[in-house]
């Protein structure tokens, strides 16, 4: 079928109100039978433009729409709104329906309330400093989305320290929320060696995470161990590519503080996944693992998990990225905002003189 470009010619809209990434908003949610929100869909407004060009490109030709499908536009719409950058190479509706999980990770709550309330799901930028993008994203309640809000990882361990010292909540929220929420936002937060490596690993990373530190990743690596069966086995094989013979006793000794916590653990479903995240809590794994950790040293951290990776000991399918690919198109530089206007993905956009008129390339 022969499809024809669409040339949209506005002359009385001014040249800066031109917006690529508000247009191919408007037209994907054309192209997929979608309304965008009503206060978008006036006649100036970029969305407005993208979907009346699609309307009229598509008619009832549309795409099959799921609801990942209206999350993936709600978030594209919602980025746009607000100036933040969105990577839309792989933020795609696949990839967001990846992130899904039943409880938030965070409170360990049934997720599924409606927009706005406390238990609703929400897509969350784990760096608020970074934009949408892959890696940087999980999914939570609408409650624990509002806990961290202007909280820093110094900020939550804080919190975690008192309500733990305390006994107390602090912020209505108990001290392993806070060691969850402090967890999370270290994910994605480039941090110095050893304030990584003295951090608890209060939650696992949800899926398609990105762990930025090297202690946090090898945490994580050791910590899924013990998710499945044969896990003697495999950290008997990761003791193996050690360096020394007094790395490998400071080794053993975590492993040893990290086991019994598993093994008392409930057969229910996701009950081990708890016990994993709660044994961190305990004085002595953290004692042990920091001690091994810092003995490790920055260098031999990064090499064992790679090694581990290589080797096919990650206990469940891991990608290792450099830094620089780990964080493309997390936006970084910019503190997660956009640039106006962004290019749409493969296409080489600028702006237009006035009287130029606006097109959907075929």
């Amino acid at each position: 079928m022969n499809q024809a470009c669409l040339e949209l010619d506005r002359p009385a809209l001014p040249a800066d109100a031109i917006d690529r990434t508000g247009f191919d908003i408007g037209w994907d949610h054309a192209h997929h039978g979608l309304v965008p929100p009503a206060g978008l869909l006036l006649e100036g407004t970029p969305i407005g433009q993208g979907w009346r060009a699609g309307r009229a490109v598509f008619g009832r030709r549309t795409l099959p729409t799921q609801r990942a499908t209206r999350q993936w536009l709600a978030l594209r719409t919602q980025a746009w709104r607000l100036g933040i950058a969105y990577e839309n190479q792989q933020v795609t509706a696949h990839y967001l329906a990846q992130l899904h999980t039943d409880r938030c990770a965070v409170l360990r709550t049934p997720l599924g309330g409606s927009p706005g309330q406390p238990d609703a799901a929400v897509v969350e930028r784990l760096n608020p400093q970074a934009g949408y993008a892959a890696g940087n994203l999980a999914l939570l309640s609408q409650r624990a989305v509002q806990a961290r809000a202007g909280v820093d990882v110094l900020e939550a361990l804080r919190r975690a320290h008192r309500a733990q010292a305390g006994g107390e909540p602090v912020h209505g929220l108990d001290a392993g929320v806070w060691w969850r929420l402090a967890a999370l936002r270290a994910f994605a937060t480039p941090l110095p060696f050893h304030e990584a490596a003295r951090l608890p690993l209060a939650v696992l990373p949800p899926n398609r995470v990105r762990l930025l530190n090297a202690p946090q990743g090898l945490q994580a690596l050791l910590t899924m161990q013990f998710a499945a069966p044969g896990w003697s086995a495999r950290t008997r094989a990761i003791a193996g590519l050690l360096p020394g013979h007094t790395l490998r006793t400071d080794y053993h000794l975590f492993i040893g503080a990290l086991a019994p916590r598993v093994l008392e653990a409930d057969t229910a479903p996701g009950a081990v996944r708890l016990a994993l995240e709660d044994a961190w809590l305990h004085e002595r794994v953290q004692r042990r693992w920091q001690h091994f950790v810092l003995s490790l040293g920055e260098t031999a951290t990064a090499e064992l998990l790679e090694r581990a990776a290589q080797h096919g000991l990650a206990g469940v399918r891991t990608l290792s990225h450099a830094r620089e690919q780990a964080t493309e198109g997390w936006a970084l530089a910019q503190g997660g905002h956009a640039v106006q206007p962004q290019p749409a993905a493969g296409i080489a956009w600028q702006r237009r003189p006035a009287g130029v008129p606006l097109q959907r390339p075929c």
